[in-house]
């Protein structure tokens, strides 16, 4: 399996707007908006968005890390020891589903259109 790495974060927001307005306004940040409750966020460093949908977004930063095989980085991480905690579902650009380690952080994994 090639090496994967850690492409985007995907932090929980309570109030969209006004996290959008402290990070633009401490950092710089700007901001792709998709839908009234997820935002891309750019010039960080790192991609990354906010998510403030009470049913979607995870209760800690949430690394994501990029594939080129879904399924078998799914199997993968089974294999590993590790649990899915959300099916392969698709987003705008691309497909993900989410995983908890042995020790329970959970992350992602994504695949780009």
């Amino acid at each position: 399996m090639p090496i994967l790495k850690i492409v985007y974060v995907e932090l929980p927001a309570q109030e969209l707007t006004a996290t959008k307005d402290f990070y633009s306004s401490l950092f710089g940040w700007t901001f792709q908006d998709y839908g009234p409750t997820y935002s891309a966020f750019s010039d960080s460093g790192i991609e990354g968005g906010f998510n403030s949908d009470p049913t979607e977004r995870t209760k800690a930063p949430l690394p994501v890390i990029e594939s080129h095989a879904l399924e078998e980085t799914e199997q993968s991480i089974l294999k590993a020891g590790g649990v899915i905690t959300l099916p392969i579902f698709s987003f705008p650009g691309g497909r993900r589903f989410h995983f908890t380690d042995p020790a329970g952080n959970e992350l992602a994994v994504m695949q780009r259109d």
